[in-house]
């Protein structure tokens, strides 16, 4: 290959890439990664702000507290595509951070093109994490060509919360506090018109107009619950839209009280006690529990269909590629990656499931509500198909949302299926840039 290098190549194709994202998202990649000036001091990226963003500040300084020596300089980039669109640039250009957070559903777009380094997980278990500690769902989805390139800090999935005692006093609570099982989509429709009635307010709510993903994360929960085909492995897609249509027309009546309601509103009208049950990522568990305290229940999406399953993701770490790696960095930041991810007790204040069993099987969690009550959605992923354009912040996730959304609305289910095979088919028919 005259001229050109294989990594050559790689930048090139990631160039091209970020093309089509904004400048703003691109400026300043070589900077940012280039902002430490002790070598002493491991690099690490992450998109967490808020109050997940101070947790992982917390987390961070306790570790560096625990081991001597320690030093962590942390970057917090803004959240979609420009940190992936950095990540990439950075981890082709030669000036990426020693460490890094990745959602799992990205991987595919990551690992095959060279962009990261795999991980030694007979360092990692030196330094008190085995793989066997962590959820073997995500370490299955963590590899490429059997090789682990991520390590799953915890599992975020999309669930449903429930006011516990309108719920009871509808009848919709076992005895230990639980949802009663639906049996199937119409018995689900006829004990949601109960709440309403029992209630006296709205039935569910679901936010879901104008988001990038929601409408996705519910369609790909109650798909995933009917075993149907979801083929993304060939060059054209290979779906059951008979079973996508009944799943979308199903969408369209639980979300009958919120056809038009985006994710401010939705969370507002269960916050504020107009609607007793909503579908909603876990990650808004805290805004809930600030107002409905002791009242707050919640659980994993509910099994409409043949099996449990229920959309969700997973922040990972990742060692971006860097070409000569120094072996003590790398050590150090082995050593940073077991302590974080056994920290997972202290990440799950926030909602999140630790991917690390022993937090998740302890007592201390056990007493964590509403965690504790939704941690079997671990049990059940549904990550979106493991294809390059997939993943949170996709365009794929916006593309299926902008398809659905109509439908859920009220137009026809048909066409929205229609759309959204026609628009993963345009995927599939373009090459992964990197």
């Amino acid at each position: 290959m005259t001229g050109l290098t294989r990594r050559g190549l790689l930048r090139g194709a990631v160039y091209g890439a970020g093309a089509a994202v904004t400048g703003s998202a691109l400026s300043g990649c070589g900077s940012i990664a280039g902002s430490v000036t002790s070598g002493d001091e491991i690099r690490y990226w992450n998109l967490f702000t808020g109050p997940d963003g101070g947790l992982m500040k917390d987390m961070t300084r306790s570790v560096e507290k625990r081991v001597p020596g320690l030093k962590v300089r942390t970057t917090v980039l803004e959240w979609g595509p420009p940190y992936y669109t950095k990540l990439a640039m950075a981890s082709a250009g030669g000036r990426s951070p020693d460490v890094a957070i990745l959602h799992l559903t990205r991987l595919a777009g990551y690992a095959p093109g060279g962009l990261l380094d795999p991980w030694d997980m007979d360092l990692l278990a030196e330094f008190g994490l085995r793989q066997d500690d962590l959820n073997q769902t995500l370490v299955k989805r963590s590899l490429y060509q059997g090789t682990p390139y991520a390590i799953p800090l915890d599992t975020h999935p999309f669930v449903v919360f429930f006011d516990r005692d309108v719920l009871d006093k509808a009848g919709l609570l076992t005895g230990e506090g639980r949802l009663v099982p639906f049996e199937s989509p119409k018995h689900a429709l006829e004990l949601m018109d109960k709440l309403r009635k029992d209630g006296g307010k709205l039935g569910p709510v679901f936010g879901h107009a104008n988001d990038p993903a929601m409408s996705w994360r519910m369609f790909w929960s109650l798909y995933s619950q009917t075993g149907a085909t979801f083929d993304l492995s060939g060059e054209r897609a290979e779906i059951d839209e008979d079973t996508a249509v009944e799943v979308v027309g199903f969408m369209a009546e639980l979300a009958r009280d919120s056809r038009t309601m985006d994710v401010q509103t939705a969370v507002a009208a269960f916050a504020n006690g107009r609607s007793p049950m909503i579908f909603s990522g876990e990650w808004d568990m805290a805004t809930y529990r600030t107002t409905l305290k002791d009242r707050l229940g919640g659980a994993p999406i509910p099994p409409f269909y043949d099996r449990p399953a229920g959309a969700a993701d997973s922040h990972a770490l990742v060692l971006p590629h860097q070409d000569n790696p120094d072996p003590e960095r790398r050590r150090r930041t082995h050593q940073f990656v077991a302590e974080l991810v056994r920290s997972g007790l202290t990440w799950a204040t926030a909602g999140h499931i630790p991917a690390y069993l022993p937090a998740v099987s302890s007592a201390a969690y056990a007493k964590l509500r509403p965690q504790s009550e939704y941690a079997d959605a671990a049990k059940q992923l549904a990550l979106d198909p493991p294809v390059w354009f997939a993943g949170s912040g996709s365009d794929f996730q916006t593309r299926m949302s902008q398809a659905l959304d109509p439908a859920i609305g009220g137009s026809s289910a048909a066409k929205a299926v229609r759309t959204m095979v026609s628009q993963i088919n345009t995927l599939l028919a373009q090459p992964n840039p990197a």
